[in-house]
């Protein structure tokens, strides 16, 4: 059974944000391997360039702990919107 894709055939829906957030953190790929990893995640840097170059699949874990390292909502990483209050 073939995994889903989105409707522009990338295989993750947050490879853009991840990026941009990222960049606006002033974070090399490597800079957040370590930051995930200090945070007990087991990321590293060619897992975080798979996600962002539409590679690879993402997994809920992953999804967590990036929005606890950028301080963002899982939802603002899937969607680009931050939840309604």
């Amino acid at each position: 059974m073939p995994k889903p894709r989105t409707s522009t055939g990338e295989k993750n829906l947050i490879g853009q944000r991840l990026t941009d957030l990222r960049n606006a953190h002033n974070l090399s790929q490597r800079d957040l391997a370590y930051k995930l990893q200090l945070a007990g995640y087991d990321i590293d840097k060619n897992v975080i360039t798979r996600i962002e170059t539409n590679k690879r699949y993402v997994t809920d874990i992953e999804i967590k702990a990036f929005s606890e390292i950028f301080t963002v909502s899982c939802d603002f990483l899937i969607t680009g919107k931050e939840e309604e209050e």
